[in-house]
């Protein structure tokens, strides 16, 4: 007999505005208490120092969380100049130091530079594995950390402000797997000065804004009023980008137990039109409410991961 777990069944997503100075381990620890959820995770990890945007998962939006990993995010941060860091952040020790400020103008001059398809060496203080252990582990222990270069995408880059001659703000947006870190390094290098972070905030993460935001203190206040589902977003909200197919409730049945359907002609035209290239996934929905996502393969969709949520309204 499966044993049963503990918390209660909910399912959606959080969209929080992490605050300063915690994991976003411990920020799903609170969430997940707050809901007493059974089951709970986060869609792309912020630093401590990062505040913003972090998509947390409840119960079956879980199986989601792939797709959101590998949406476009919107990042918002501050260049200080004059001192180069460990961890090119405001946390590390000084590693250099130089009496360069280059203008908001040059800033602007160099950006281009980093938009598009660009070779980025991430940070050594990251969470890649470097023989089985995490980069930032062996950087803390002394060890020196070489990682190999790797192609991210940058889709825009601007100068959002200059507060000061020591500061400016750049605001980006971008694909997975591009470290803010490392793009102030070699954005730093290409100018001939030193610079780090001092402050960076994530304000979107494919359809998660910080128009649909919470803040954790927000929760914890309607929590204690048991309003804390009134946060709750559907567990299709990670699936904007995914074209969405209604489904009859017999094929909505046989989805679920794990068994393809036949789709007719036209549906079939209809979804390849909204497919994105190169993916064949869609999201069978039924009353409203998603009921599997499947894999669109010679006119038939076979599920690959199966939801167990009530309909909307139900």
């Amino acid at each position: 007999m499966a044993r049963r777990r503990k918390g209660d069944a909910i399912s959606g997503w959080i969209c929080l505005d992490k605050p300063y100075d915690i994991t976003s381990t411990h920020a799903v620890s609170r969430v997940r208490r707050i809901f007493n959820a059974q089951k709970a995770g986060h869609a792309g990890t912020l630093d401590p120092l990062a505040t913003g945007i972090l998509p947390l998962a409840l119960g079956e939006a879980t199986k989601t969380v792939p797709f959101l990993m590998d949406a476009d995010k919107a990042y918002r941060f501050t260049i200080a100049w004059g001192r180069t860091t460990s961890t090119l952040d405001r946390e590390g020790e000084t590693l250099a130091e130089s009496d360069v400020r280059p203008t908001p103008a040059e800033v602007e001059a160099v950006l281009p530079r980093f938009v598009g398809e660009i070779e980025q060496i991430p940070p050594a203080y990251s969470a890649i594995k470097v023989d089985g252990e995490r980069a930032y582990d062996l950087a803390r222990a002394g060890e020196t950390v070489e990682l190999k270069a790797r192609t991210v995408v940058v889709h825009s880059a601007r100068v959002a402000e200059a507060p000061d001659a020591d500061h400016v703000v750049i605001e980006i947006e971008c694909g997975k797997g591009t470290y803010v870190r490392a793009l102030v390094r070699d954005i730093a290098e290409a100018l001939g000065a030193c610079g780090h972070v001092s402050e960076l905030r994530r304000t979107r993460v494919g359809g998660f804004t910080e128009q649909t935001a919470v803040t954790l203190e927000l929760l914890e206040e309607l929590g204690h009023k048991a309003r804390q589902s009134e946060a709750l977003l559907p567990v299709e909200t990670a699936l904007d980008d995914i074209p969405a197919l209604a489904v009859t409730d017999e094929d909505a049945f046989r989805l679920k137990q794990g068994r393809s359907i036949v789709l007719v002609p036209r549906q079939v035209e209809t979804v390849k039109a909204r497919l994105r290239p190169g993916s064949r996934t869609v999201s069978a929905m039924s009353g409203g409410t998603v009921v599997a996502l499947c894999e669109m393969r010679a006119g038939r969709l076979e599920p690959s991961r199966v939801f167990h949520l009530e309909k909307s309204g139900d």
